[in-house]
């Protein structure tokens, strides 16, 4: 079997991640072709001109208007049988290597849904004049694929691959690219005005003259994947986040519809074992390149950002005057989907600021790495400016994660709502028991007690009083009973989700 993989992101290449799609992209496709499949994947091409590539060819695409020159290349070494593919254009890669942009307010995805949307064609026509081999499965990825299902099963240009199985996984469904019909540079008719379609199928349930790629994909695909078992029976149920519950994000009708059909699959997301082998886990090189991260943040401006400032002062602080009590990890993008818990109000200030006091009681301290949302970025840099036990590192960076996994003695990922996870595995895996929110993947991944600790809570106040609640029986429970902890610590070191029995799961259930 032969299959092809669309999408957005690739951790298999440098630069290419932004999110977990990333290591599912880089990963599963190795699972596979363990099982004897072949395996090509394609992204866009985000300035990736260092790499040892040659050139498969150029394809013209017909796109908002003008005929557009676009050229796929092969990566020279495939990654473990995997072929590796990137289509370059100048829209891909004009943001800095940025894959995601952000547009002004009044105009979501506008930029990114026009570059995805010209991928996605480029794709199909390389697909056409076969410089892109004929899969037997082309397999989508959120809604940055999307078109490509539009496109294979509405233009008569493509009818002889409109037969083609289409599977389609769905990573978060919070995100959808939403975008109008028409009457916008970045709109489906402006991309694609003489292509004909049946808007009752592509429309936003709740903008009907807005174009949904994720639903658009959702209707024409033959199977939908979502990332854990869990995840998959919450999407069916309609979202109430004044409750704080997070499910089909108005989508639930066509996924209600499509499980029926037997259209839709729950397979968990896998974990690479081992993982990163870290020379010296050791506090001094965490703090180090903690510094190194920091320095290289601050370069990237003329001003001094406040959140650098207070986080350097803080890591020297920490370097000086070390802490006996236990480390909390967190390490994600900053969302409202990953924090809107610990913003939530508690005691005239937030439960983050409730849990750094609680940790001070056992005199223990609190790292978190993440960016995201400005507003939230300012929460958590405010927050710091509080309480002198919490060291918020505002970006990302790869070694100061995994010092975090490996050091940390409780990883916290309060998430509102989490399709899989991988934050989570990776802490695990390094043997360091999570607090976790017990929804999606979450819930399929952390045991309480056994391997960790979850909580649970009808509405956005209960589950607030449940996580500090939570938070405190852990670690009264590593100070009590350190046999019981390190027993929770083995069973978390000791769990797998493994890719091979993804790879499994998508031979039986999503492929066929």
């Amino acid at each position: 079997m032969h299959v092809l993989m669309v999408a957005a992101e690739n951790d298999a290449l440098p630069n290419a991640k932004v999110g977990g799609v990333a290591d599912v992209v880089r990963d599963c496709p190795k699972a596979l072709v363990e099982k004897g499949l072949t395996v090509d994947v394609v992204i866009p091409d985000y300035g990736f001109h260092d790499l040892d590539r040659h050139s498969l060819g150029v394809v013209n695409v017909a796109f908002a208007g003008h005929m557009q020159q676009l050229e796929v290349w092969q990566l020279a070494h495939s990654q473990k049988g995997v072929r590796q593919l990137v289509i370059s254009h100048w829209e891909f890669s004009r943001h800095h290597g940025a894959v995601y942009c952000n547009d002004e307010a009044g105009r979501p995805f506008a930029t990114d849904a026009s570059k995805f949307a010209l991928f996605n064609a480029a794709v199909c026509e390389a697909l056409l004049q076969g410089l892109i081999c004929k899969p037997d499965v082309i397999h989508l990825h959120d809604w940055h694929s999307a078109c490509v299902a539009l496109l294979l099963k509405t233009d008569s240009r493509y009818n002889d691959f409109s037969t083609l199985f289409l599977a389609y996984t769905v990573h978060n469904l919070a995100l959808q690219g939403i975008r109008p019909f028409k009457g916008d540079t970045s709109s489906l008719e402006a991309w694609f005005p003489s292509l004909g379609y049946d808007g009752q199928k592509l429309c936003d349930p709740r903008y009907p003259d807005c174009f949904n790629p994720m639903r658009t994909a959702i209707n024409l695909v033959d199977k939908i994947h979502l990332v854990s078992p869990t995840y998959c029976q919450e999407v069916l149920k309609p979202s109430d986040p004044v409750n704080g519950f997070f499910g089909g994000e108005g989508l639930e009708l066509d996924l209600q519809a499509a499980y029926q059909q037997g259209r839709v699959v729950g397979i968990l997301n896998g974990c690479e074992y081992p993982g990163d082998e870290l020379s010296d886990v050791s506090f001094a090189h965490l703090y180090q390149h903690a510094e190194s991260a920091l320095f290289q943040w601050m370069a990237k401006t003329s001003e001094l950002d406040s959140a650098h400032y207070i986080a350097h002062q803080r890591v020297l602080k920490f370097k000086t005057q070390p802490f006996s009590g236990p480390l909390v990890t967190s390490v994600g993008r900053l969302t409202d989907q990953k924090v809107l818990l610990l913003c939530q109000p508690y005691d005239k200030a937030l439960v983050l600021d409730e849990l750094c006091q609680r940790l001070k009681q056992h005199d223990g301290y609190m790292i978190i790495l993440g960016s995201g949302d400005t507003e939230l970025e300012k929460v958590m840099t405010t927050v710091m400016a509080r309480q002198d036990n919490l060291l918020f590192l505002k970006g990302y960076a790869h070694f100061v994660g995994e010092y975090l996994y490996h050091l940390g003695d409780l990883f916290l990922m309060p998430s509102s709502f989490e399709p899989c996870g991988i934050s989570q595995m990776l802490a695990m895996r390094a043997g360091q028991p999570c607090l976790v929110h017990g929804v999606g993947g979450l819930r399929d991944t952390v045991q309480h007690l056994e391997t960790g600790f979850s909580f649970n809570g009808e509405s956005l106040t209960a589950q607030s009083y449940e996580l500090i609640t939570g938070f405190t029986e852990a670690l009264a429970l590593k100070n009590a009973d350190p046999k019981k902890w390190q027993g929770i610590c083995e069973q978390a070191k000791n769990a797998r989700f493994s890719w091979q029995s993804v790879a499994d799961g998508y031979l039986s259930y999503l492929y066929q």
